[in-house]
């Protein structure tokens, strides 16, 4: 389609839908009742710029429906407040600015006729002359007035630039410095709303990016609950808690069966999920799926055992839940590459995570260039998949005498087909028994070594069972859908538009999900679909 026409098409698309959320914000206004009730603060500056992104509507709509049920909510919200935002950052145009005035104009479409706060840039100079010529590793420490600002922007400093090892260039300073005072600035503005207001709660997205681990930070250290948000596995599907959001904590009793009719449910995922057809936050990562091929199957011959080797994309690596026995997943790979040089007889398959090579946000620092660094891809007894090579992880799994992963779902879904799982970070699945998970880098070195040398390894029966009634409890019980009011964007990945309804299917007793989150955010039950 003709570049013009595709962006004529574009704009149309996206004044359609910001006319049905103008309109639906109008209903909400007007059928919500007054209250005297201590609000919600609603904080979401991280999921988007223009549109609508799958985080930013579940924001929205749970706002609406909290409005509905009588709950006061007020919204925290972006006016060029930050000198350098998550999605406005150029890594390689450090110097431009982010795009204020179309996320402003789309802000103004989303909240309008809601209580808002918009706040804006305040300079700081003692801050400025504090972060004066200081370099990446001292910006790391920086605190102030109490507040952590180094270690709050660390995660979206290397997010950013894609790589989990920052460099000490002019570049890194500065996006880390710009970081570090926008934080501040977003901290002093949030400290003297959250005096005026009062808020019950604080309702963030995700909480790890840096304007909302800022207002995460403050709102805890105040005493103030706060809720984070994020997409789950199920397409058009939210996950919130009172904790971190990215980890995604479920609970079950493992000694409960799952049901003919559950069984059935997880099946059918799994049949189209081992085929490659499923989207996370309205991504797709398997274009196609591939065998093993004639290359690589000729190369299993030679040895006398396989052990696939799953990694991560740098973002899913630089949390702090994650590294708990490893620094940093290049530290676990440099640990299983010392096993590799002591293991000719085992072929180690090193698989790069698809989305290392994602379009527009291709990892800067990468498996590719550690094994490349490391000379990996010249030791006989290793092959090593790129991430844009769709060759079947599935059949990987099915080789493999077990595997290992750093915290990648993939881990989970190796278990529910009955292969034996190392991990070297901490998987949120590893809150149950379903994989292995040693607690210091010398026990999982031992472990791992046991599993090489042993003739044969077997996967406890309740770790295949746990797995399967984890990944059904993170599927149809905390996986919240909005796929009654959302659908898909057409244009980007990741956005989403709203599908035609009446502010009345927001109401509790219309919707089960607007049930779940106001039942969650204001009685604290969990955020599960019973």
């Amino acid at each position: 389609m003709h570049r013009y026409t595709l962006a004529v098409r574009r704009r149309f698309h996206r004044m359609v839908n910001d006319i049905r959320i103008r309109y639906l914000a109008i209903q909400v206004a007007r059928h919500s009742p007054n209250t005297t009730a201590q609000p919600v603060l609603f904080f979401n500056a991280s999921s988007r710029l223009s549109g609508l992104s799958l985080n930013s509507a579940f924001s929205l709509l749970t706002s609406w429906g909290l409005r509905l049920a009588g709950i006061p909510v007020h919204h925290f919200v972006c006016h060029s407040g930050m000198t350098r935002c998550i999605h406005g950052t150029k890594p390689d145009e450090p110097q431009k600015t982010p795009p204020c005035r179309e996320c402003i104009r789309q802000s103004k479409v989303n909240f309008r006729s809601a209580d808002v706060t918009w706040f804006r840039y305040q300079p700081e100079q003692a801050l400025e002359r504090a972060l004066d010529g200081l370099s990446v590793e001292e910006m790391k420490a920086v605190v102030w007035e109490g507040v952590p600002l180094g270690a709050l922007v660390l995660p979206s400093v290397r997010w950013v630039l894609r790589r989990y090892h920052l460099q000490e260039d002019k570049r890194t300073q500065f996006f880390y410095r710009q970081y570090i005072l926008s934080a501040w600035s977003i901290a002093r503005s949030f400290k003297d709303l959250l005096s005026r207001i009062h808020p019950s709660a604080v309702v963030v997205f995700n909480g790890m990016v840096y304007p909302e681990a800022v207002v995460r930070w403050i709102a805890r250290s105040q005493g103030i609950r706060v809720i984070t948000h994020e997409v789950n596995l199920q397409p058009f599907s939210a996950y919130f808690t009172d904790r971190e959001a990215t980890f995604r904590t479920v609970q079950f009793d493992p000694a409960q069966e799952l049901t003919e009719e559950q069984s059935a449910q997880l099946e059918a995922y799994l049949e189209k999920r081992f085929r490659g057809q499923f989207k996370m936050a309205g991504v797709t990562f398997w274009k196609e799926m591939h065998s093993l091929g004639d290359e690589l199957e000729a190369k299993i011959g030679r040895f006398q055992q396989v052990v696939p080797v799953f990694t991560n994309v740098i973002f899913d690596t630089t949390q702090d839940h994650a590294n708990t026995v490893f620094q940093h997943m290049f530290d676990w790979l440099d640990t299983i590459l010392g096993m590799i040089r002591s293991h000719p007889e085992t072929l180690f398959v090193i698989r790069a995570h698809p989305d290392e090579w994602r379009p527009g946000k291709t990892s800067q620092e990468s498996v590719a260039d550690w094994v490349r660094q490391n000379q990996v891809d010249k030791l006989d007894n290793v092959y090593f998949i790129p991430p844009d090579q769709y060759i079947s992880s599935y059949e990987l799994i099915r080789r493999g005498k077990f595997i290992f992963v750093y915290t990648s779902t993939i881990g989970l879904e190796a278990a529910l087909m009955g292969a034996v799982v190392l991990c070297g970070g901490n998987a949120r699945y590893n809150q149950i028994p379903v994989a292995f998970f040693e607690k210091n880098p010398a026990d999982f070195v031992n472990k791992a070594e046991q599993l090489l040398t042993e003739k044969e390894v077997f996967l406890p029966a309740e770790y295949r069972s746990n797995a399967r009634k984890y990944l059904f409890a993170e599927l149809f019980q905390y996986a919240l859908p909005f796929d009654r009011f959302l659908g898909e964007d057409g244009f980007w990945q990741g956005y989403t538009r709203l599908k035609p309804f009446s502010w009345q299917d927001l109401l509790p007793e219309k919707s089960k999900t607007m049930k779940v989150l106001i039942d969650g955010i204001l009685y604290q039950k969990p955020f599960r679909m019973d």
